[in-house]
């Protein structure tokens, strides 16, 4: 009798593994290489206010995720949020913060100041770290410790050269970080929690645009202002559901390593195409910042492979 080697049973199993990682990487640089050329759309919808595109930005975000949990059929995930104030409450704040963090974006965006947008998602790995720390007890290890060192001193070599606090970066860093540590703490799965904070962000967004009427862009600017405003809902949508199918097929390190893509994308679209100023300043800040990432990520690597031995 010929006895299978076990190898050959389990192959079929590796080379499945193998796809699904191949096809979660595929997602997540769809995804990060989606945020990184964001600033393009925002810069062609630059003729409208901020707070009309942030409007548009929530309320068609919820339109398209209604459409997308009615053909998931996923209401019971939305109707348990929105009926329990101990899911609701937390994620009408992360909301709020969520809200915020777009806003301040779009601002940067269309104000010329890409190359702080692209600073402020390029610390927020390190924000997350220092965030974890306080609030979850995290103890750090002393590679995390020297990556967040890094980071504070890159901010502190340009609040000292340039005398001003790059607040933009700050901003966009802690809140995106504070938001993702709400999230992490309330038990609810992606789709759902970013549909209740839709629909509770939906009221203020409509309130405010009938609030402007004719005063508006929308309806009164052109057919093409329309389509970009209502583009602002996919423009949302898309890349959070490429995240979400790539989380759900890599390691956490992985996708750790591939969220770099976006803002080193913005960086890119600040100095080559959008021709913002990078200064000697500008420079030591962001290799701190750089230098601060490889060290996290050198060391998020090492864990994993302890782990799996």
């Amino acid at each position: 009798m010929t006895v299978k080697p076990l190898a050959d049973a389990g192959a079929p199993e590796t080379a499945a593994a193998r796809r699904e990682s191949l096809i979660g990487v595929g997602y997540g640089l769809a995804a990060f290489l989606f945020w990184g050329v964001a600033p393009i759309y925002f810069k062609l919808v630059a003729h409208v206010a901020a707070p009309e595109i942030l409007a548009h930005r929530i309320a068609w975000s919820a339109v398209f995720l209604v459409l997308l949990v009615g053909l998931l059929r996923r209401w019971h995930g939305v109707v348990a949020a929105l009926t329990s104030w101990r899911l609701f409450l937390p994620l009408l704040l992360s909301a709020a913060i969520l809200s915020a963090n777009w806003f301040t974006y779009i601002v940067a965006v269309n104000s010329g100041q890409v190359l702080q947008a692209s600073l402020g998602y390029y610390i927020n790995p390190l924000v997350n770290v220092l965030l974890g720390m306080i609030f979850l007890k995290e103890r750090l290890r002393p590679a995390q410790i020297a990556a967040v060192a890094l980071a504070a001193i890159g901010v502190a070599v340009m609040v000292g050269a340039a005398g001003q606090i790059p607040w933009i970066a700050l901003f966009l860093g802690f809140s995106f970080g504070f938001y993702g540590l709400i999230r992490k703490m309330v038990p609810v799965d992606a789709i759902s929690g970013l549909s209740v904070e839709a629909v509770a962000l939906t009221p203020f967004a409509l309130g405010y645009i009938f609030w402007l009427g004719n005063a508006g862009s929308f309806g009164a600017v052109g057919l093409a202002t329309d389509l970009l405003l209502v583009a602002a809902g996919l423009v949302t949508l898309l890349p959070l559901l490429w995240f979400n199918a790539s989380a759900k097929r890599l390691k956490l390190s992985t996708v750790g390593i591939l969220q770099y893509v976006a803002p080193t994308g913005q960086f890119l679209l600040a100095v080559l195409l959008f021709g913002e100023n990078f200064t000697p300043v500008h420079m030591v800040t962001f290799a701190c910042i750089w230098a601060g990432l490889a060290l996290y990520t050198a060391d998020a690597l090492r864990g994993n492979k302890g782990r799996e031995r």
